[in-house]
């Protein structure tokens, strides 16, 4: 069939999750561009930026796992509503951080507990809250593009709207620094903060359940059903029902595990380049907040070849005939080792800072065609009424991941600091960041040698 005569609504959907997913990465790094900046008010160390960073990563950590459930309980349309409307909060209150603190420090000090800064309690009560509601994107997302794809488009899908997290990347550095420099750092967080509720208004408007949308044509939904190897539960009443699926009968599975192992290996990396790269930039090379614009966005934006190209790459093998999860996986070795470039960005970094910067594209642009895949092995062997559980459980190990990336890089930072030669413990972490993913492909590989579906849930 082609799309011609099937129709394309689904891709309406795609581009929905895609928007999404910028205002998510749009929120995410305010803090991270304008960390050179804060630090210089607040006085604020390596570390501590490493601890304000390390709540948000640990509630989102936490919060996955109850996301993907919340998803699988209230829907795909309310779920990712409340989601979006949590983070948004949490992105806009960053700039009442300061009478956040002092309102907490109050409190606590009149229970004999003392704060040591004001900022650093403020900031991290507003990472928390945005923690919390961006945990809900993607079990929402990946949950949206199960009930709007065959298996087969679903790497494309997932590669397409995980775009999104380029081009928020991307969008980040050229506005943030701007808007802050012209009224101020509070008005960064509340004018990107804001747009998220802009997204609710379409969202409502355009999506609903494949068998409920009107948009929708028959041949369509004919072709988004075509692979559909999944048994409807139907009740005494003859009304179709999902049965609940325990998280711990969820656990018992390999299929679980593997998809853990894999986000909590590769997870942190990507976590590190997000919250440290403007750091890097300012510490190595000297830059100040506008001078960073410029290298973050051409690196970001070499990172939206690999999140499309990722996604269409597995299609190569599947056509061949290949099982989906089989094609995934070999496309998945491929690109794993393609971030070992990254291993020559501090020797080459004497050359021009531009080699670190074009070299951890490549990386990064390696992990977004790895993420894309990842999170596509879920939907391969789970049925719909799982998928936002197993995406929350592998998102829950993927953010503890990233928050031991984000400590250890603190740690690393501030001590080689105190040496006087930092660029020695951004030596380590690239050192790291490029080699986990064949580490975690072996992982996943030797967890589910081969393709085997779900099917007794």
């Amino acid at each position: 069939m082609n799309d011609k005569k099937v129709g394309n609504y689904r891709w309406t959907i795609c581009a929905l999750l895609f928007f999404a997913t910028t205002v998510n990465y749009l929120d995410r790094q305010v803090l991270s561009l304008l960390k050179p900046h804060l630090e210089e008010i607040f006085g604020w160390s390596n570390s501590d930026y490493a601890n304000i960073a390390s709540v948000f990563q640990f509630v989102y950590a936490i919060s996955m796992l109850f996301a993907g459930r919340i998803i699988d309980k209230l829907g795909t349309k309310k779920g990712y509503a409340w989601a979006i409307i949590i983070w948004s909060i949490g992105a806009v209150i960053h700039a009442f951080a300061i009478p956040i603190g002092q309102s907490i420090s109050t409190v606590l000090g009149f229970m004999g507990i003392g704060v040591a800064s004001v900022s650093i309690v403020g900031f991290m009560v507003a990472r928390a809250v945005l923690g919390f509601g961006e945990a809900g994107n993607f079990p929402a997302a990946i949950k949206a593009t199960a009930e709007y794809f065959p298996k087969k488009e679903r790497s494309f899908a997932t590669g397409f709207f995980n775009g999104g997290t380029n081009i928020g990347a991307v969008l980040a550095p050229l506005s943030v620094p701007f808007i802050a420099a012209k009224w101020g750092w509070e008005a960064a967080f509340l004018f990107i903060g804001a747009i998220g509720f802009l997204w609710l208004i379409f969202w409502y408007k355009y999506y609903d359940k494949p068998e409920d949308q009107k948009r929708l044509s028959a041949e369509e939904l004919a072709y988004i059903k075509s692979d559909n190897d999944e048994a409807p539960v139907v009740n005494n009443e003859g009304v179709i029902e999902e049965k609940k699926v325990s998280w711990f009968k969820l656990l018992t599975y390999r299929q679980t595990w593997s998809f853990a192992v894999g986000k909590f290996m590769t997870d942190g990396v990507w976590w590190f380049f997000l919250f440290w790269l403007p750091a890097y930039l300012k510490d190595q090379y000297g830059m100040v907040d506008t001078q960073i614009m410029l290298p973050l966005a051409v690196l970001y934006s070499m990172t939206m070849v690999g999140s499309i190209g990722g996604g269409w790459f597995p299609m190569y093998f599947i056509k061949k005939g290949y099982e989906p999860y089989d094609g995934r996986m070999k496309a998945m070795l491929m690109i794993a080792v393609i971030p070992l470039v990254v291993l020559a960005a501090q020797p080459l970094g004497h050359i021009s800072f531009w080699m670190p910067v074009l070299l951890i594209g490549v990386g990064a642009s390696a992990h977004q065609a790895w993420s894309a895949n990842l999170f596509t092995t879920v939907s391969d062997m789970f049925p719909k009424k799982a998928i936002g559980s197993v995406v929350g459980i592998g998102g829950m190990l993927g953010g503890l991941g990233g928050v031991v990336m984000t400590k250890l890089g603190g740690g690393l930072f501030d001590y080689y600091k105190a040496l006087g030669h930092i660029e020695t413990g951004y030596t380590i972490m690239f050192t790291i960041c490029a080699v986990a993913y064949l580490v975690a492909w072996v992982m996943m590989k030797a967890l589910v040698p081969k393709y085997k579906v779900i099917t007794d849930l």
